[in-house]
């Protein structure tokens, strides 16, 4: 039986998953979707990027699990590639579904396809990154229902979390992962990504879906994850 822990992107907390988590659940395996700090119902937490990275780990931890299969969406990858990290030989795999990964000393805002600048520039004069529109999803393989409720779920996401760098005590590529790349949202991954696919640990996996799969097409995103764990 493998544990997986549930990370969702900018935005989200964990209900996110609440398509997901059944599947797993009944092919006998453990599902923790986790809310990070700042968010959701945890909205008000004071959080920055290590923040968001001992939530995982004390995640893990606290429930004393092991088999750990951890899943970083989105923004969630960062922090999710460091806590793989620090939870040593509780880690089974990581699984970066459309994520951004960690650079060491690099930030999200770091490696906005935009420069830092102009993402900081998007930052309300609270530090909140405000959560998108609707229009923001077209394209994404979402019906208006999904969207509806990936955004009645959506809170402001804290941004020091997306301006503060990742810390890297090791090679990202040394670890086991698999990266599911969503077609919908780009076919190639990000060059960080593609160079990290060339480590034998790495292995790549897509689905004809977009930058949302939880919501857009949860039972084949829970097939993949099933099959990633084994």
């Amino acid at each position: 039986m493998a544990d997986y822990v549930l990370v969702a992107g900018a935005w989200l907390g964990s209900s996110a998953w609440d398509e997901v988590v059944p599947s797993l659940r009944a092919a006998g395996h453990g599902a923790h979707p986790l809310t990070l700090s700042g968010l959701a119902e945890k909205r008000g937490v004071p959080a920055g990027q290590q923040t968001h990275v001992q939530d995982i780990v004390d995640e893990v931890e606290g429930r004393d699990l092991r088999d750990v299969v951890l899943v970083g969406h989105s923004y969630a990858g960062i922090p999710v590639g460091q806590a793989a990290e620090r939870i040593g030989e509780r880690l089974t795999r990581v699984v970066f579904v459309d994520s951004e990964v960690p650079v060491d000393g690099e930030s999200f805002a770091s490696g906005f396809w935009q420069g830092q600048a102009a993402f900081e520039a998007m930052l309300a004069d609270d530090g909140f990154w405000p959560q998108p529109g609707a229009a923001e999803f077209d394209g994404q393989g979402l019906t208006d229902e999904q969207v509806t409720r990936l955004l009645e779920g959506a809170t402001p996401h804290p941004g020091a979390t997306l301006t503060e760098p990742a810390v890297l005590t090791g090679a990202l590529g040394d670890l086991p992962a698999t990266y599911l790349k969503c077609l919908l949202d780009g076919p190639e991954p990000n060059d960080a990504v593609a160079k990290l696919l060339t480590s034998e640990r790495w292995r790549l996996v897509t689905m004809a879906t977009g930058h949302w799969p939880m919501f857009s097409q949860p039972t084949e995103l829970a097939r993949l994850l099933l099959a990633e764990g084994a």
